[in-house]
């Protein structure tokens, strides 16, 4: 089996982490991982990571430094990093004392279960893609201002500024992000002449490599947001902004659903694994409840004996995955609206169920598993464009959070005068009351539109501990992806001893119950395994890279972090204070 990806992994170690000065507690690790005592940040860019790293540095903790690095990442990583999007952070302190902070997007007032619904009673799915009736209320200021509130220690605006600084002064653009802007200026923005003024060439010519991207308006945003606090863009000028944009152009955002709208700290979900314990997201995250609920079906095989990349382990990963993934689309959603079943979805005794139903020589058919739930008709998707971060500093305290505007540059609606993108989550609701297919459109009640509603997320952050001390931070963008990168990652360490390097690099696979594909990336599994797992009835595909999951080991006898940035991102970096 190939161990590492050959088409993704061309990124080599040398240009993500050889640049950085090594300190003097810190080293650089001959297997590819970034060795600190004093901090570590990892992003999906280098400049971010910089930023987060520089936190550290003046002293602020975990929270500082995640709240600077996802203000940074609206900058350098408009594809994803974002305030006008949402997403969620797991915070764990350096005490065990761990807790989540919810911050994503929220259905406008007017919104409708059937508002995407054509006149034939299709999904237009164009008008959830781009534009102005794409876009939840905004979460991500509120909420790293509620995670500053609670756990913060520098001033507000000493972890705000750099961002702004940042914006208004401007950066040289990689190759990846020349070439992504001048796709997306001269196709999905174009319509948009906002967006275009934001992030289109003055001379209209094409971003190339070198070239430095200012954003003017955004610098302005940022600077209100670190002098005045997040109230500045909940109710005061750029809330006005995003309302008039809206009001003119048939969106549904006002006023009221952005002085209406909070972020909220929430318990997190817990599990255990192998003696680990496993903090991380609770609904209206959705993965949180299913990687445990997947962790504690494999927990009732011997895995470790088997081997990792045996065709029985991969079988057996595949069908937890199956029985979490329908389990989410039953029952979960929003919890300020609906009632779930979490105390058992997330027991031993239901995954001990579970797992006795599994045939250990054949594949389960999700058509059956599923046959409460599903109905004729059309193809879901769920974007890849997310992000993560993740930050443990010197202290141990520690911080995963994933955002997202969801499709990459979300609606690709630049909000006139104010300079940020507004993301288009309206999305991932379920779309079609009652229509759940094979090919993985979801219609259940719980994740349907509503005024107000958070809409269902895979975003999975999460936290790992050991007797009490912490031992990993990951996540990872994907779309429904996510839970199964984070969960395999969580399980390359706690279940067979994987380094951090190891952990990430290691090849992936995923199942969502429906459609019945199992996906591995290319070249990650032998011929033979394949054959195997056709034979066992699984339907398998080869595809790309999937996931981005920056992830730390810590070492609470050293107080060492071991950083592992995801090599399938181009330009991700650990950074060190």
């Amino acid at each position: 089996m190939s161990m590492h990806l050959r088409a993704r992994c061309a990124f080599a170690v040398v240009m993500t982490i050889a640049p950085l000065s090594i300190g003097a507690q810190a080293t650089a690790d001959s297997t590819g991982m970034v060795v600190s005592r004093n901090g570590l940040v990892i992003s999906s860019s280098s400049i971010a990571s910089d930023v987060g790293a520089s936190i550290l540095r003046k002293g602020g903790n975990a929270v500082d430094a995640a709240v600077a690095t996802a203000f940074a990442l609206a900058v350098t990583y408009p594809g994803a990093g974002n305030i006008g999007g949402g997403g969620f952070m797991v915070i764990r302190l350096k005490n065990g004392t761990a807790t989540t902070i919810d911050y994503r997007e929220r259905a406008p007032l007017a919104s409708t279960r059937t508002m995407y619904l054509d006149s034939t009673g299709h999904i237009n799915r164009s008008l959830t893609a781009t534009g102005y009736l794409a876009p939840g209320v905004p979460g991500t200021v509120r909420g790293l201002a509620l995670a500053h509130r609670r756990f913060g220690k520098l001033p507000w605006r000493d972890v705000v500024l750099p961002a702004a600084q940042l914006a208004s002064r401007g950066f040289a653009l990689d190759s990846g992000l020349a070439r992504s802007l001048a796709r997306e200026v001269a196709q999905a923005m174009k319509s948009y002449p906002a967006s275009v003024a934001a992030y289109g060439k003055r001379d209209g010519s094409a971003w190339q490599a070198g070239d430095t991207l200012v954003l003017a308006d955004l610098g302005r945003t940022l600077n209100a947001i670190a002098t005045r606090g997040a109230d500045v863009f909940y109710t005061g000028w750029i809330a006005d902004s995003i309302a008039a944009d809206m009001h003119r152009n048939g969106g549904l955002i006002t006023k009221k659903d952005l002085a209406a709208y909070r972020a909220r700290e929430r318990a997190p979900i817990r599990g255990r694994y192998n003696g680990y314990d496993i903090v991380t997201m609770p609904p209206p995250s959705s993965g949180g409840v299913a990687m445990v609920e997947m962790l504690n079906i494999l927990s009732h095989f011997d895995l470790e004996k088997q081997g990792r990349w045996s065709p029985e382990t991969l079988h057996l990963m595949i069908e937890a995955m199956r029985r979490a993934y329908v389990d989410r689309a039953r029952y979960l959603g929003d919890p300020d609206f609906v009632k779930m079943p979490l105390t058992r979805l997330t027991s031993s005794s239901y995954a001990a169920t579970l797992a006795s139903q599994i045939d250990r020589t054949h594949a389960t058919s999700s058509i059956e598993l599923g046959k409460d739930i599903v109905t004729p008709s059309s193809v879901a998707t769920e974007s890849d464009e997310t992000t993560q971060f993740s930050i443990v500093d010197k202290d141990g305290n520690a911080v995963s959070n994933t955002f997202t505007l969801e499709g990459g540059y979300g609606s690709h609606v630049v909000v006139r005068g104010a300079g940020f993108l507004l993301n288009n989550e309206m999305g991932d609701f379920n779309k079609k009351p009652g229509d759940t297919n094979a090919q993985g459109d979801i219609g259940t009640p719980a994740n349907l539109i509503d005024p107000g509603k958070r809409m269902l997320s895979s975003m999975t952050p999460t936290i790992v501990a050991r007797n009490g001390r912490l031992f990993m931070v990951t996540g990872s963008p994907g779309g429904r992806t996510i839970i199964n990168t984070v969960m395999e990652v969580v399980l390359n360490a706690t279940g067979f001893g994987m380094n951090a390097r190891e952990a990430v690099d290691a090849p992936r696979l995923h199942h969502q119950w429906l459609p019945d594909v199992a996906t591995f990336e290319r070249d990650a599994v032998a011929d033979s395994t394949v054959s195997r797992l056709r034979a066992m009835g699984h339907t398998v595909e080869q595809r790309g890279r999937q996931g981005d999951a920056h992830t730390i080991i810590f070492d609470a006898k050293t107080k060492t972090a071991y950083g592992a940035n995801d090599r399938r991102s181009s330009d991700s970096k650990a950074a060190r204070p």
